[in-house]
């Protein structure tokens, strides 16, 4: 990356021995023949790398930042922070949380397009007033609005066991729009209060926070009532499953829609660590789409066709 910066920076103010000064294509030409005349034996001077090069030196002009963050992720992670983010605060930011979770390069992509930094600490909580300081903070900051579950094939009039089925299908995709940290328990956990039968939706254990989160799934729009379960199943979690080193367990409200002000008053009162978002899901294809595309045996069929054109 230290090279790639290097020879970026030359190409951008000039180039020894070319014609022209290197600024735009002809100047990026006039480089890449320089340099691969100079070292025959060496590839990747084409006019498409050495623009690449020379956006990314302007990008970070800063080398003591290309020797820390972004020095230590592969080139194409740059590209991406490149193209796909405009400032250098930004580019930043994911490039250190890639190097903290070691992100692939699809994952990095991914996580720029669904916006992640952008969601977090989101959700409306009433963390700091029911968890200790620093926790609350951490807390707070884990929890996104909206969740993005662009992964599942169901419409947005998917009921709650639908949906709770189908991001239990897609469990390491779902884990990785919790965030980092959440390790899952269970589903449907049965709990007895009583002598009656309860069912957690969406049980998990946080690794950092070392508590139990509980997650309530509800394919409708925020209402004041559902701060009552929640809080229910709170209490049984911290006194059937919770051991003494454990933190207060916290729950989250995954709504298909919510009031902000409403759900702030909702939580103003009750002593239970919970927080209160959106999730997002993709509409299925209309029907009169569907009908327009190939089907799967059509798709093979074409698939195991030999290509006609690499003869040509």
């Amino acid at each position: 990356m230290n090279w790639c910066c290097s020879i970026g920076r030359l190409v951008a103010t000039s180039w020894p021995g070319s014609a022209t000064r290197a600024v735009g294509r002809q100047g990026d030409r006039a480089a890449g023949q320089d340099l691969r005349n100079a070292f025959p034996e060496m590839k990747g001077f084409s006019r498409a790398n050495l623009m690449y090069m020379r956006a990314v030196a302007e990008a970070w002009p800063d080398a003591a930042i290309v020797q820390q963050a972004v020095g230590q992720l592969p080139w194409g992670h740059n590209l991406v922070l490149l193209t796909k983010l405009k400032t250098a605060a930004q580019r930043l930011a994911y490039a250190h949380r890639a190097l903290e979770h070691g992100w692939s390069r699809n994952i990095l992509l991914m996580q720029i397009e669904t916006r992640l930094l952008e969601r977090e600490g989101r959700a409306v909580t009433n963390f700091a007033e029911r968890l200790p300081a620093p926790g609350s903070d951490l807390a707070h900051n884990t929890l996104k609005d909206p969740y993005i579950f662009d992964f599942l094939s169901i419409g947005r009039e998917a009921n709650e066991r639908a949906l709770e089925d189908a991001l239990v299908q897609h469990i390491s995709q779902f884990l990785l729009e919790l965030g980092a940290g959440f390790a899952f328990v269970g589903r449907q956990v049965h709990i007895e209060v009583g002598g009656d039968d309860f069912f957690i939706d969406l049980l998990f254990y946080h690794l950092k926070l070392r508590c139990y989160v509980v997650i309530e799934l509800k394919a409708c729009a925020f209402n004041p009532g559902h701060v009552g379960q929640l809080g229910f199943y709170l209490s049984a979690v911290d006194s059937q499953l919770k051991a003494e080193q454990d933190g207060p367990t916290i729950g989250l409200l995954l709504c298909k829609s919510k009031n902000k002000v409403v759900a702030e008053y909702a939580l103003r009162d009750t002593n239970k660590a919970m927080g209160v978002a959106e999730y997002q899901l993709i509409e299925s294809l209309p029907a009169e789409l569907q009908t327009s595309l190939p089907s799967i045996e059509a798709i093979e069929q074409a698939l195991s066709r030999p290509d006609e054109t690499e003869e040509e």
